[in-house]
């Protein structure tokens, strides 16, 4: 991905889950503010910056930076599940990752 794309992905990624530049900035815990100017001026942002982009947006910078062709498909209940997940607040969404891990623990065992 070039520099200059990466502006444009986060855009995209924000597009296609509705959201306000302040929904991002709440998510992120970024000022909106600075969020706003690095969209507006088209800077490149750091990558502890990216992450916190990231982790707001629920992914990973490997998420982040693969392409199309190396996603997998996901089936209808995975993306309903995402589709809810996204829909919650950032201690719900840390809730329900710590409920996830405690039950795969409980199943490895």
């Amino acid at each position: 991905m070039k520099d200059t794309e990466i502006i444009q992905h986060i855009e995209q990624l924000r597009a296609e889950r509705n959201w306000t530049l302040y929904r991002l900035s709440k998510e992120s815990d970024i000022p909106y503010s600075t969020l706003n100017n690095l969209i507006r001026r088209t800077n490149i942002p750091s990558i502890p910056t990216l992450q916190k982009i990231c982790n707001g947006l629920g992914i990973s910078l490997s998420d982040f930076f693969s392409d199309e062709n190396g996603v997998r498909q996901l089936n209808e209940q995975q993306i309903a599940l995402l589709e809810d997940y996204e829909q919650l607040n950032p201690e719900e969404k840390r809730l329900v990752t710590a409920y996830i891990s405690g039950l795969l623990r409980r199943t490895q065992k």
